[in-house]
């Protein structure tokens, strides 16, 4: 049998194969950092429209937010012109009372009692008179209890004295007005 020496093949085989292998693994590493660097790349460009998108959103937000900083604004003068209506109505439906309340001052004033002070505050009225005696007092307040425009009286003060040798009972008598609407739907029922 003949004796052939392998060995030089065998190395050079080995340099062949670890060539290869080397040349595969560079390969494989460019490869490697190849596919990472259009990943990052797919990355950052993601971000960066998601960081246009987000400053476009703010932007957009910041333009809402004006608009309704003006619809409140708006909302705010509306209330107010509201308002106002409201007590220019209040006012315009409130015009005839004062005509009426003094009508009814005048209607339910019984003979021998007269009035030397009138306040009103709200629909709350405050008179204060003299009368020739309590019992006209009485008369006065039953009036006032009868009448469509003023209701419940109620006598703060009375007081009897003389003035000019004449006995006179001197009062001071709470009463409420009753608006316009309630007051013409009791005359509407008399």
């Amino acid at each position: 049998m003949a004796h052939i020496n392998l060995l030089p093949w065998r190395e050079e085989l080995r340099k062949q194969r670890q060539k290869e292998f080397v040349t595969m693994a560079a390969l494989g590493v460019v490869f490697a950092v190849a596919i990472w660097g259009l990943v990052h790349m797919q990355m950052v460009n993601r971000i960066d429209a998601q960081n246009q998108r987000n400053a476009y959103l703010e932007q957009q937000i910041k333009v809402l937010d004006g608009k309704i900083a003006k619809i409140q604004e708006l909302e705010k003068t509306r209330a107010n012109l509201l308002a106002r209506m409201n007590i220019i109505q209040q006012l315009q439906s409130s015009r005839p009372e004062s005509v009426h309340l003094m009508d009814q001052l005048v209607r339910t004033l019984p003979d021998g009692v007269h009035l030397t002070s009138i306040k009103q505050a709200d629909n709350a009225l405050t008179l204060v008179g003299q009368a020739q005696s309590n019992a006209r007092v009485s008369a006065y307040m039953r009036n006032i209890d009868s009448s469509a425009w003023m209701t419940s009286p109620r006598l703060d003060f009375i007081q009897t004295r003389e003035v000019d040798q004449q006995r006179v009972a001197e009062f001071t008598l709470r009463a409420a007005q009753v608006r316009a609407r309630a007051a013409t739907d009791g005359e509407a029922a008399q």
